[in-house]
């Protein structure tokens, strides 16, 4: 049984922009590689539909606002544990009814 093979983001963006700039055709392409035509044309597709990706411009995160941010979370996460601590050790401090001596 054959496997499939994989390929990655690189390879695959090497061989549209070959075909997208006219310095191979389609065909040579999938002759070359052993590639269908409808994967090359499937990756053609979604790399012209995400090429305006590549000129956004996301919010920047200041380094010392992620650091903020990742501490904020750790205290969030220090302060339920605590809680969670503080009633179990309630729990065992509990005087044991008459039954459960």
């Amino acid at each position: 049984m054959r496997t499939r093979r994989k390929f990655s983001p690189e390879f695959k963006a090497r061989l549209v922009l070959e075909v997208i700039s006219g310095v191979k055709t389609a065909s040579e392409v999938c002759r070359e590689h052993n590639l269908k035509p409808d994967l090359l044309s499937k990756w053609k597709t979604t790399f012209v539909a995400q090429a305006a990706r590549v000129f956004e411009t996301g919010p920047e995160l200041d380094p010392a606002q992620a650091r903020i941010a990742e501490l904020e979370r750790l205290v969030g996460r220090l302060s339920l544990e605590l809680e969670v601590a503080k009633k179990a050790s309630r729990l065992l401090r509990a005087p044991l009814g008459e039954n459960e001596r």
